[in-house]
């Protein structure tokens, strides 16, 4: 997976350098510099998206755990290295989630519960992603009134998805995945003493799953934060775009976002999406009047924003882990100081 992983990223990077060379690196610049410090002002901006998809989730935590409310400002910090790690490293964007779910757990929050809420947000982010695209699409309908080969490709990709969708949605409902995937890979480490403790709450992740499922106007209410937080993030391709000098309305904006999101989430595998990003704004940007060089720039903005918008957290979390590791190497040591006095005061 490593390897494939070094080949599709450098892939992807040479792809990227080229429709840059390709649109005129001078004309990119240009249009950069003729922004310039302004476009800083898309980092902060993106609180606000993030805010509104934090808020889905902590919906969900709530509901799977009704014992514990988290704070807020902690699923924000969580939220903020989460999409830090699946945007930024090569993790084929589900990295964040698991990192995510490890310092909830560590924060005190049952393991079922901070599972669930994770696992019934991922698939609420298909339907919010779903929801979005076919916005978009109706933007893009109302551009284009002939057929053109993007619409197409964004329909076929709406249609292929929905079946996927359902099928998931009725498998969390009603498969009981994780008990019987626990029961299977018991069986597979019968002898394993250590597997058996680790799967045998592997049923409870189920159960939490389901009284998630049995209240829909939380489910509901997870979706429409989730979706919130997409549509708000168009604002950051639409006040980009003006900056550049080649300003679109909202309703294109919200199209232009939408797909380049779909084309993100479909070809996860690629880290950063390098490549993918740029190729998508190109051909999506000719439909809706946006040059080469102005799709390639907002490409190259938007990564600058996820470069000092999650460079930051991603420093702090490994300040924290090292703090985390070096304060359990030391309750360690003294553990085993104490012990080794316990035995010398116990004499031969």
């Amino acid at each position: 997976m490593k390897r494939l992983a070094r080949v599709v990223g450098t892939v992807g990077l040479l792809l990227m350098i080229g429709l840059i060379v390709h649109e005129g690196t001078s004309a990119i610049l240009a249009l950069l510099s003729q922004a310039g410090w302004i476009l800083l002002w898309l980092v902060p901006l993106h609180a606000l998206p993030l805010l509104l998809d934090v808020m889905g989730w902590r919906t969900l935590l709530d509901g799977a755990d009704p014992q514990r409310h988290t704070r807020l400002g902690t699923l924000f910090g969580l939220g903020a290295l989460r999409e830090a790690i699946n945007r930024l490293l090569p993790v084929a964007s589900v990295g964040g989630e698991i990192v995510a779910l490890r310092l909830l757990v560590l924060r005190g929050v049952p393991g079922a519960a901070a599972a669930a809420s994770v696992i019934v947000e991922m698939m609420l982010v298909l339907i919010s992603q779903f929801t979005f695209v076919a916005l978009g699409l109706v933007c893009l309908l109302r551009v284009s009134a002939a057929r053109h080969w993007v619409v197409n490709l964004v329909t076929l990709l709406l249609v292929a998805a929905l079946p996927i969708i359902v099928a998931v949605l009725l498998l969390l409902r009603y498969g009981s995945i994780f008990e019987r995937g626990g029961r299977w890979i018991e069986r597979m480490f019968a002898e394993d003493s250590q597997w058996r403790r680790r799967l045998s709450k592997s049923g409870a992740i189920d159960d939490a799953v389901r009284l998630l499922y049995r209240s829909p106007a939380r489910l509901l209410g997870a979706s429409g934060w989730q979706l919130s937080g997409l549509i708000a993030g168009t604002l950051e391709t639409w006040l980009a775009l003006r900056w550049l000098a080649h300003p679109i309305t909202l309703g294109n904006a919200l199209a232009l976002e939408s797909v380049v999101q779909a084309v993100r989430s479909f070809m996860f595998v690629v880290p950063a999406s390098m490549g993918v990003q740029e190729a998508g704004l190109i051909a999506l940007g000719a439909l809706l009047g946006v040059s080469g060089p102005a799709a390639v720039a907002l490409s190259l903005v938007k990564r600058l924003r996820e470069i000092v918008f999650g460079l930051p957290v991603l420093l702090g979390w490994q300040w924290y882990e090292g703090r985390r590791a070096r304060a359990l190497a030391a309750t360690q040591a003294t553990s085993a100081q104490s012990a080794l006095r316990q035995l010398k005061s116990q004499g031969p």
